[in-house]
């Protein structure tokens, strides 16, 4: 994989629908049997995308998203978008971190390209733009994806149980209290 087979870059309100799209997806093919099955089903990307498109807008410092573009038709027709990303300020509270990683999602066919580990730097990247050194990411504890964050250095530092779906479930924090080893994940020229 080049620089420019996938390119990492801000999204757009005109992402919206894409993001939407590996959103539903990735939800689909990593939570059967974590979270009910009709709320699976009854995802809507209509309704995703209406959320991403705020999400895609609110462009400050420390916060926003990334979508991770297939350039050369690798997994999909080139120009569509594979993986996303979003962080901003802190939802839950946890010690000694200053934002959070709020989602990452990449589709099936396109993992193990390395896309989420630059999205987790590019994403590190604007946090320490913004002067902010520190975050968490929270995941389900029985999320068979959540070990990626501990390969990219993230050290598990809360737990808590919350109610999802009418369904208990665990989450747990994975922190880095210094950005900046993970900013340094990426592979090149590829944010723009």
């Amino acid at each position: 994989m080049t620089d420019t087979t996938v390119a990492i870059r801000e999204a757009y309100l005109t992402d919206a629908a894409g993001m939407a799209r590996v959103h539903v997806q990735s939800w689909r093919s990593t939570y059967p049997g974590l979270i009910p099955a009709p709320f699976l089903v009854g995802l809507s990307e209509p309704a995703a995308a209406q959320r991403w498109a705020a999400i895609a807008e609110a462009r400050a410092p420390g916060q926003g998203a990334f979508v991770a573009v297939d350039c050369a038709g690798l997994v999909s027709a080139p120009g569509t978008i594979v993986g996303i990303a979003s962080y901003g300020a802190r939802r839950v509270a946890v010690r000694d971190h200053g934002g959070e990683f709020h989602a990452l999602y990449v589709l099936d066919d396109a993992k193990g390209m390395g896309i989420g580990r630059r999205l987790m730097a590019a994403m590190a990247d604007r946090f320490l733009a913004a002067d902010i050194r520190s975050a968490v990411v929270w995941c389900l504890r029985d999320n068979p994806s959540r070990w990626f964050y501990e390969r990219l250095g993230g050290i598990r530092v809360a737990e808590r149980p919350i109610r999802f779906a009418g369904t208990d479930l665990v989450e747990i924090a994975y922190g880095w209290r210094d950005l900046t080893p993970l900013a340094r994940l990426s592979a090149g020229p590829e944010v723009r």
